[in-house]
């Protein structure tokens, strides 16, 4: 078991049960799945590019990367139908448990000038997104070894339909907020 799964079963579950009242097990608060995900954009067109980013995406989560084709072609966007469109990957179990805790302990403290992730991304359903600019924060990564540097989505989705008691989980389970108001 991940380090952070046994802290949430172990010591965040019973005081998110505590803290918000709930008296049925099942309706704790806890995490369903993280989806990493990554937009081509104009490096759609570059197919060894589009490996690069895969394989980072891949090395980042330690669960490998798929890449999603577009489905339909649309002009404005200058995408054609079978196009590579974006990388993501969804992590599950105890993969997600593991990066978790990797981004929180060891990739966002490495970010220069950091001040929490925002508050505001909670979408009104108990999900969290945010976004990442570089992936040269996480430690697998070595800069000789990307063609390219690349932001990311990152997507926490909770069993919760509560934004608050979300944001309860996620800062029990060590999630650096940014301080002010929502």
């Amino acid at each position: 078991m991940s380090r952070l799964k046994e802290k949430y079963v172990n010591t965040i579950a019973p005081a998110l049960r505590e803290e918000l009242s709930i008296n049925n097990v099942m309706k704790t608060p806890k995490l369903e799945k993280i989806v990493i995900s990554v937009g081509a954009g104009e490096e759609g067109k570059d197919n060894k590019l589009i490996a690069n980013m895969a394989d980072t995406i891949s090395l980042i989560s330690g669960q490998k990367a798929i890449v999603t084709i577009a489905k339909k072609s649309v002009a404005g966007f200058k995408a054609r139908e079978g196009a590579p469109s974006g990388i993501k990957v969804t992590l599950r179990g105890e993969n997600m448990y593991n990066f978790l805790d990797k981004l929180v302990s060891i990739a966002l403290p490495r970010v220069k000038d950091f001040r929490g992730v925002p508050r505001r991304g909670f979408d009104g359903r108990g999900n969290y997104n945010f976004g990442l600019d570089e992936q040269l924060m996480f430690p697998e990564v070595s800069y000789d070894s990307i063609m390219k540097t690349h932001g990311m989505n990152i997507a926490i989705i909770t069993n919760t339909e509560d934004d608050k008691e979300a944001f309860t989980l996620l800062e029990k389970l060590g999630m650096p907020f940014a301080k002010g108001k929502k």
